[in-house]
């Protein structure tokens, strides 16, 4: 059963945008409700390992790391099952698969969203 569906990636240039959103179906962080999970955004870059690139809080509070600061924004939609990543300025070293879990609590993987920018 599908739990985490990340979407929205692409193939943009430098300096470009693109919105990321994942849904979560059910309730797969030990059936606690979506609304009450720290939920984050990972990355992975080819050859390297995953990475965390921004998370947010139950009550909305965000963290980024500091290559993304200034540039991604986190959001989520708790009526929606819903976890957003609107970046801006991306910049060739954005790209790789981007994934969205809980920060505290993880479940299995999604298949991820591919995001490239080219130079």
């Amino acid at each position: 059963q599908v739990q985490l569906v990340e979407s929205g990636g692409g193939l943009v240039q430098a300096g470009g945008s693109l919105r990321l959103s994942c849904v979560v179906s059910g309730r797969p962080f030990t059936g606690s409700p979506f609304s009450v999970n720290f939920m984050g955004w990972y990355r992975q870059a080819p050859g390297k390992q995953r990475e965390p690139v921004a998370n947010i809080e139950p009550g909305g509070r965000t963290n980024y790391a500091d290559f993304v600061k200034g540039r991604f924004t986190i959001s989520r939609d708790n009526a929606k099952n819903s976890l957003y990543l609107q970046m801006n300025d991306l910049k060739p070293e954005d790209t790789g698969v981007y994934y969205c879990n809980g920060v505290v609590r993880k479940v299995d993987w999604g298949q991820g969203t591919q995001v490239t920018v080219s130079s």
